[in-house]
């Protein structure tokens, strides 16, 4: 399977062709060619596939249909590899001298997972980002603030990476307050904010309380990652109203890559289909869903062979889109982003529920600063209510708001502003209860 030379690999640079607007066959073709060749080259050296694959690292690939006979593989897989191969596991396709770089996830779906690229899986990190940053308008006469500290995970490492390579002056907001951060931003000029959609509604909070009018600063796009709010309709357009700026959605994930991202057009996110093989799949049957329905997404990298993700099941719930847009793009859409974990969803009274339509309610009430999800269990159904940062004359009005999108009963409690945790990362607003 795969036995082509390492020669034949496709390069990144200027004469490799761009599929954003070219047809599904051509898209499928180029997808069948760059993964033969890339599988070609790092399986020798593979020991994570070879034990997968077993004798199918033998036999050829004929075309995509063939590709999807291929295991998934999940995030418990990588942990126990790890466990079982510590302290990086097995999924490594060089030697370890080649690598550059370790990152790792962060934890909020358990242990946290070590990821290494090479140079030149790096170097491809920051080519998926420059398609973000392409789509949101960025260019080289920006000034990007990165709103996050510099720790181990490997989200906003990427995107200043990206930023670079757009030409873009870049300020990293490591090791300081949102006070100075704020500070930064318009005393520096920033015209491009990127941090977590939380983050950002946080910082024009500060603001507010600081006497900084972060509608007045500088910044014209936003971009987000880490949590699916920039894809909300209502917590994208508080985002808007207090940056008075347009608000754009990224995707990623540690071990697969930035993969999607939002265009101008802000309907839906995008797929990198040059990067990336997506698969949306029922995840009772693992059949494909149709457009319009909702599945789990299974994703492929075509670009990190140092530490390649094939047939990767997410776990997140995403609806298949179209794969036309006005903006010329012919790459598969996801409406409303990531809507949730497949295995977020709650079951309240017979009623699916998932946390992202909460928070399109809340969001469209100007006076809600941050909320909390409290699931409890009863017998083998979901009970939820929510605390609410809200004056307690706002409460009826939430109430009959969710009863209205979800039609179901949700107890609000009001709390006090400041009563709930804030978050830098991606924000933990589930909680079950003690």
């Amino acid at each position: 399977m795969y036995s082509h030379p390492a020669s034949s690999v496709s390069q990144r640079g200027s004469a490799r062709p761009m599929l954003q607007a070219a047809s599904r066959d051509e898209i499928a073709t180029f997808q069948l060619n760059r993964l033969r060749n890339g599988l070609g080259r790092v399986l020798p050296g593979n020991a994570f596939y070879q034990r997968r694959l077993g004798d199918r690292a033998n036999q050829p690939l004929a075309d995509l249909a063939d590709f999807t006979s291929l295991p998934f593989m999940n995030k418990a897989d990588l942990v126990r590899d790890q466990s079982e191969f510590p302290p990086y596991g097995s999924n490594l396709s060089f030697p370890l001298r080649d690598y550059v770089r370790l990152h790792q996830t962060s934890g909020t779906t358990g242990r946290p997972l070590k990821i290494l690229d090479t140079t030149e899986s790096w170097d491809w990190w920051a080519d998926c980002w420059t398609v973000i940053l392409h789509a949101a308008g960025v260019t080289s006469d920006d000034i990007v603030y990165l709103a996050f500290s510099f720790g181990p995970f490997i989200g906003f490492w990427s995107a200043y990476e990206g930023a670079k390579r757009v030409g873009a002056l870049v300020i990293p907001g490591g090791g300081q307050t949102s006070v100075q951060r704020l500070r930064s931003i318009m005393e520096t000029q920033a015209t491009v904010l990127i941090c977590t959609p939380t983050y950002a509604l946080h910082l024009a909070e500060v603001g507010r309380a600081e006497g900084i009018d972060t509608a007045t600063s500088n910044i014209r796009v936003t971009v987000h990652a880490g949590e699916p709010g920039a894809s909300i309709p209502n917590t994208r357009r508080r985002i808007e109203e207090l940056w008075g700026a347009r608000a754009y959605d990224h995707i990623g994930m540690t071990e697969m890559g930035a993969y999607g991202f939002t265009c101008i057009n802000q309907d839906a996110v995008h797929v990198n289909e040059e990067e990336f093989i997506a698969e949306i799949l029922d995840p009772v049957t693992n059949e494909p869903v149709v457009e319009g329905e909702r599945g789990e997404l299974v994703l492929t990298n075509l670009g990190r062979w140092g530490c390649p993700a094939i047939r990767y099941r997410t776990g997140d719930l995403v609806q298949r889109g179209t794969t036309q847009c006005p903006c010329g793009r012919t790459y598969l859409t996801l409406p409303g982003g990531v809507l949730g974990r497949v295995d977020d969803m709650l079951i309240v009274r017979g009623v699916n529920i998932y946390p992202s339509s909460i928070e399109d309610v809340l969001r469209g009430f100007p006076e809600i600063e941050e909320y909390r999800i409290t699931r409890l269990k009863a017998g083998a159904m979901d009970e939820i209510e929510l605390e609410v940062e809200c004056p307690e004359t706002t409460v009826s009005a939430v109430e009959a708001a969710l009863r209205q999108a979800l039609s179901l009963r949700v107890p609000v409690r009001a709390v006090a502003a400041g009563t709930l945790p804030r978050y830098e990362l991606k924000a933990r607003r589930i909680v079950l209860a003690e």
